[in-house]
């Protein structure tokens, strides 16, 4: 019986057809109240996209109101002290195989960028998270499908995220009319965006964030912060209830048996 839990637990994170009991699962708890779920996120995160998806994933199963979060990574580090793990030799040589064996978990498409440092650390994000916010303040149907869009430019396809065509080649990509994306980049520059993302970025931090993703439910009016995409499982625990999908299943899996 848990070893059944366990293999329709993990077929529906890595993105495999969702189980049968897990769909009834989730009819049964169509009719109870939703949980609220907020997921801070930088499209220049790698992980942030395997947290991304998976949540996405999963929302009906963990019966979640789940809501975006563009925040701006550089700005948590910077507020934090953190340093990007890659600037460690050691620690970027390990990135390179992780993040490679984890997007073949998640089967997120997930390559890696030719030059990182110039790529997440010099260019950055800045104003593709400012769009994502603008897209967020507009017409947030199109915030899922944009991020996932400018996910797949710079971590899958290696290409730019921050110029002006890149970010309107994304949105029309990803739906949004290129009138409606033309006008939402010009928004995208104003006070009014700007201060949003400093604001929703300061949220995350005053939660305790200091790296992405980084995930925040509430429990008895009390916020509860989860860090990382490692950290998915452990999620689901605390979202759900401990007989359902997760349960003792959930604790083998974490001491690595099959």
């Amino acid at each position: 019986m848990m070893a059944l839990l366990l293999k329709s637990y993990q077929s529906l994170l890595r993105g495999s057809a969702v189980p049968r009991r897990s769909m009834a699962a989730a009819r049964e708890t169509a009719g109870s109240s939703k949980k609220s779920l907020d997921l801070f996120y930088d499209v220049v995160s790698p992980y942030s996209w395997f947290g991304f998806e998976v949540v996405c994933r999963y929302r009906q199963i963990w019966n979640i109101d789940l809501h975006f979060r563009p925040v701006f990574l550089a700005g948590i580090m910077k507020a934090t002290g953190n340093q990007p793990p890659a600037t460690l030799p050691k620690k970027a040589e390990y990135l390179n195989m992780d993040i490679l064996r984890v997007a073949k978990y998640y089967q997120v498409p997930v390559q890696l960028v030719s030059d990182f440092f110039g790529t997440v650390i010099q260019k950055g994000s800045l104003p593709a998270m400012r769009f994502i916010t603008a897209v967020d303040a507009s017409q947030p149907q199109y915030v899922e499908p944009i991020s996932r869009e400018l996910w797949m430019r710079i971590w899958s396809r290696d290409e730019d995220i921050v110029k002006p065509e890149s970010i309107l080649a994304a949105a029309e990509k990803a739906g949004l009319p290129l009138e409606d994306a033309r006008k939402i980049l010009e928004m995208s520059n104003s006070p009014e965006i700007k201060n949003r993302l400093k604001e929703t970025t300061d949220q995350a931090l005053k939660y305790g964030a200091f790296g992405l993703p980084s995930f925040v439910f509430h429990v008895n009016g009390k916020p509860q912060l989860i860090f990382g995409s490692d950290r998915l499982e452990l999620l689901g625990s605390l979202l759900e209830s401990p007989q359902e999908h997760c349960g003792e299943a959930g604790l083998l899996y974490r001491h690595g048996e099959n």
